[in-house]
């Protein structure tokens, strides 16, 4: 028998998630499918980062630039203990853009977006000031701007979690496998985690599949020619030994036109990136390899004293960005904006396939997305987002979100003495009120259960696996908590050895 939903979403990444949310919370009846873990492909392989995007203003790109910009504080509000403030430097090097051009891009970057919280670009002496220290002797000119940071794959999860508490059903580890159109309905046909095949109904149909848009398009049997095709463009990542004691980035630009991150990342590593290279493999089988380690490592030797090499990598991260194709030669070049593809007339069940997009602007994605569905289905109210917190956001006086999450640090120290401060910190950023959830009934370390090392506790693997969909170590060590990064290889195994076994009884 067949299950009825309003809004039938492929793909589980922060789009995918997003929809899900705002739709939700308009009244709807949503499913959504994600073929593996939530965030589990690009979604959980970005720079980490709220910003506007400053070399977009190259591509003339200045609605996308304002967008983001409009949404570094608004996701800050409804997140405060997700995202986070952050200062970058960029230095001036003298053999590229003209310092006049980067104070003129900043300064658009600092009035075209509504800025509010956050303070605005200054120039700086890097002679004189700390983060010059760790730059080669020649920068001496920088311009310091503000944009945000924010745990990717978390926010994604967050946003399925809102969805969930408002009916929505998010069904993880379940493949998509095809949907036809038939009486004014979608029927769809998705591979449960058992293999066993369960059909649903669906007015509308939202392809968010990622990289992989294009394949599920192809399993929906509509005939349709000429619709938007995916670039794939694959960016990589490389963490190596923090490079610098300042809690500032730097924002490097390079002679082939590309802007490169080092960004303070997990308090013990600096993280460098990204790439951007064509990709027509498998995106499940993406990773970063020898030509993308090294052209990274050679950007932040042009700028920083040290000389990182490939064997000072620690690990390595890889997404493939679904971007639309847009016909631009230099895949850095390539538009970040969204496309939003409608095929279906009013008589029939419409499909929407999404291209492009970026974390930052996934909120606004989704508002555009249920305004071009609207025509099919009933909204209750109208867009609803941009105000109101993501589980674990609800923190008091958030509207002075810096504030809010500095007073709720200081209460789960004095909440939770006997947990040492840096795990406290951790796990109020990660998860915010709801971390008082996760502690009912924990009243010393003893109730934490095993202790796996990085200040992971079984009380804390059983709450994710519990309420926010983990089924491997993967899933808790690299996407929800990052900690893999800081335990060895013998804690990461007994993690999954512990996972293993609850998920057996």
């Amino acid at each position: 028998m067949s299950e009825t939903t309003d809004i039938f979403i492929i793909g589980g990444g922060i789009n995918g998630a997003g929809i899900a949310r705002d739709a939700a919370g308009r009244g709807q009846k949503v499913a959504l499918v994600e073929q593996t873990d939530l965030g589990g492909a690009t979604s959980s392989a970005s720079s980490k980062l709220i910003h506007g995007g400053l070399r977009y203003l190259e591509n003339y790109e200045f609605r996308l630039v304002r967008e983001s910009l409009l949404e570094r504080e608004t996701l800050w509000k409804i997140a405060p203990h997700l995202i986070t403030p952050l200062r970058f430097i960029l230095p001036h090097h003298k053999g590229l853009r003209p310092a006049f051009i980067l104070r003129l891009g900043l300064f658009l970057y600092d009035y075209i977006g509504g800025r509010k919280l956050l303070p605005p670009t200054k120039r700086l002496n890097l002679l004189k000031d700390n983060i010059g220290t760790c730059l080669r002797d020649d920068l001496t000119i920088g311009f310091e701007y503000s944009d945000c940071w924010v745990d990717d794959a978390r926010l994604v999860v967050l946003n399925a979690l809102s969805a969930a508490e408002m009916g929505a059903k998010i069904l993880t580890r379940h493949t998509f496998l095809g949907a036809v159109q038939k009486n004014g309905l979608w029927n769809i046909d998705v591979k449960t985690p058992d293999g066993s095949i369960k059909n649903y109904t669906a007015k509308v149909l939202i392809n968010a599949s990622g990289p992989w848009v294009d394949k599920s398009l192809n399993a929906c049997n509509i005939g349709q020619k000429n619709t938007p095709t995916v670039r794939l463009i694959k960016g990589s990542h490389i963490i190596v030994p923090k490079l610098h004691d300042d809690n500032r980035a730097l924002t490097f630009q390079h002679a082939d036109g590309r802007v490169v991150f080092a960004i303070p990342y997990q308090k013990k590593y600096t993280l460098i990136g990204t790439t951007d290279t064509p990709f027509e493999a498998d995106p499940r089988n993406v990773k970063a390899d020898s030509d993308e380690i090294k052209y990274l490592c050679e950007i932040a030797s042009e700028y920083f004293k040290k000389t990182i090499i490939p064997s000072d990598v620690v690990w390595t991260y890889s997404g493939v960005r679904p971007l639309y194709d847009d016909g631009a030669k230099n895949a850095s070049k390539a538009t970040r904006d969204y496309v939003l593809d409608l095929i279906g007339e009013q008589s029939k069940a419409p499909l929407l396939n999404i291209y492009g997009g970026k974390v930052t602007t996934y909120r606004c994605l989704a508002e555009e997305a249920l305004e071009k569905v609207s025509p099919y289905i009933d909204l209750e109210k109208d867009s609803w987002t941009a105000d109101t917190a993501l589980p674990g956001g609800d923190l008091p006086g958030r509207q002075d979100p810096a504030k809010a999450l500095n007073s709720y640090i200081e209460k789960i120290v004095e909440d939770y003495p006997w947990l040492d401060q840096a795990t406290c910190i951790r796990m109020a950023c990660a998860y915010g009120t709801r971390l008082e959830k996760m502690m009912i009934g924990v009243s010393s370390l003893n109730d934490m259960g095993q202790h796996f090392g990085a200040g992971l506790y079984a009380k804390e693997i059983n709450y994710l696996i519990n309420e926010e969909w983990a089924k491997t170590a993967e899933d808790i060590l690299w996407r929800r908590t990052k900690l893999g990064l800081h335990m060895s290889e013998q804690e990461r195994e007994t993690v999954a050895a512990h996972i293993q076994q609850q998920s057996q009884t």
